[in-house]
C-alpha cells in the first residue's frame, strides 16, 4: 500500500482527493509556532509543492513550540525557511519545497503568484492584510491563524463569497491592545490545536470539499471552542472585498516593527539592498564578537545583537524601541 493510503481510506479525501494535493501548490507566510508545522502535516500528507516565506531565524527560545528545527539550527542561526526546506526533504522527497528568506510585503508579493491556497503563519496584522488584498485580488482561498499563551483562532477566507479579514477588522489593532507571546507565553498545545483546523480547512478547499464561513475561538487551558457563523459578516463597503481598493497592496513597505515573542524590532531599508556579508563581516569583527553563515552574519554588542540579512533587512536585539533599533542600523549597517 502507498503512503497516503490511511489518507485514501478516508470517505472526505479518496484517490481523487489525494490526487488533486499531490496536484496543490500551498504557500506558508511565516515559519515559526503554526507555519512550521503546518508545512509539517502538509508535507506528510502528500501535498505536491510547498512555498516557505519566513524573515527570521531559528533560536534555542523557538524548540519549545516550533516543530522542524533542531538545536543544531539555534545554534547556527540557520533560517526558519532554510531549516524547515532542509528537514521537509527528509520527511518526504515527493514533495516540491522553495524557501525564501524573506518579510513578505507589497514589494515581493509575487512570491505568492504561484499559490492555490495561501497559510497564515505570521505574527502580525500588517502581513495579513497584505495576504488578504492580494488573496481577494487574484482570487486565491487563505486561512488566517494565531495563537498566544492558552487561546487561539483560526477562519478560512474564500473569495468572493466570504467575508474577508478587513470585513472582520476593518482597522489593525493599535500596538499593545493584545497580549503577546513575550508578555502572555504560549503552549504548544493552542498551537497544535489552531494548526489542525487550519490544515483541515486546507484539505477541504484543496479537495473541493464545503467549508463554511467561520471563525474558530479557543482557550485549551479553560476547555473553551466555539465556532462563530460569519454568513452576515461581509460588508458591502470593505475596502478590500467591498470596493476592492486593496489599500495594504499600495502601502509603503518600509516599516519597522517589533517581532512577537522576541525582545526584538525588524528594520528595513526604505530602498532594496544586495550586500556583501563577508565585507560586513570583516568590518564588524572590529566592533564585537560576530558569526556568520551564507544567510546572515551577526554582531554582538554589549547591550544589543544586530543579524543583518543579505536584501539590509535587520533584526535588532535586546530593544523593543523602534527608535533604539534605527539609531544602531545606521551607525552599525547605514542609513
Amino acid at each position: 500500500m502507498n503512503r497516503y493510503s490511511r489518507q485514501e481510506l478516508f470517505p472526505g479525501i479518496g484517490k481523487e482527493g489525494q490526487r488533486k494535493l499531490r496536484a496543490a501548490n500551498v504557500a506558508i507566510v511565516g515559519c515559526g509556532a503554526l507555519g512550521s508545522l503546518q508545512a509539517e502535516v502538509l508535507c506528510r500528507a502528500g501535498i505536491g509543492n510547498i512555498h516557505i516565506i519566513d524573515r527570521d531565524f531559528v533560536e534555542h527560545s523557538n524548540l519549545q513550540r516550533q516543530a522542524l528545527f533542531t538545536e543544531e539550527d539555534a545554534k547556527n542561526l540557520v533560517p526558519k525557511a532554510v531549516a524547515a526546506r532542509n528537514q521537509l526533504q527528509r520527511i518526504n522527497q515527493d514533495v516540491v519545497v522553495k524557501s525564501d528568506i524573506s518579510d513578505l510585503s507589497p514589494d515581493n508579493i509575487d512570491l505568492l503568484a504561484e499559490a492555490d491556497l495561501i497559510l497564515d503563519g505570521t505574527d502580525n496584522f500588517s502581513t495579513r492584510y497584505v495576504i488578504n488584498d492580494f488573496a481577494w485580488k487574484n482570487k486565491i482561498p487563505w486561512i488566517y491563524g494565531a495563537c498566544v499563551s492558552s487561546s487561539g483562532v483560526a477562519c478560512a477566507f474564500i473569495p468572493d463569497s466570504f467575508p474577508c479579514l478587513r470585513c472582520l477588522f476593518e482597522n489593525e489593532p493599535p500596538p499593545g491592545a493584545a497580549p503577546t507571546c513575550d508578555t502572555a507565553g504560549i503552549i504548544w498545545p493552542a498551537v497544535g490545536t489552531v494548526v489542525s483546523y487550519q490544515i483541515a480547512a486546507a484539505f477541504k478547499i484543496l479537495t473541493g470539499a464545503e467549508q463554511v464561513p467561520e471563525i474558530l475561538q479557543l482557550d485549551v487551558w479553560d476547555n473553551q471552542y466555539r465556532t462563530v457563523s460569519l454568513e452576515k459578516a461581509k460588508r458591502s463597503n470593505c475596502a478590500t472585498c467591498g470596493l476592492r481598493e486593496f489599500p495594504s497592496l499600495t502601502q509603503s513597505s518600509g516599516f519597522d516593527t517589533s517581532l512577537c515573542g522576541r525582545d526584538a524590532v525588524q528594520i528595513k531599508p526604505a530602498q532594496k539592498a544586495r550586500l556583501n556579508l563577508q565585507e560586513i563581516y570583516n568590518r564588524w569583527s572590529k566592533a564585537g564578537d560576530c558569526m556568520q553563515n551564507p544567510f546572515l552574519v551577526k554582531l554582538v554588542l554589549p547591550e544589543n545583537e544586530i543579524v543583518l540579512f543579505p536584501d539590509g533587512r535587520a533584526i535588532i536585539k535586546g530593544t523593543v524601541d523602534i527608535s533604539r533599533a534605527r539609531d544602531l542600523y545606521a551607525k552599525y549597517v547605514g542609513s
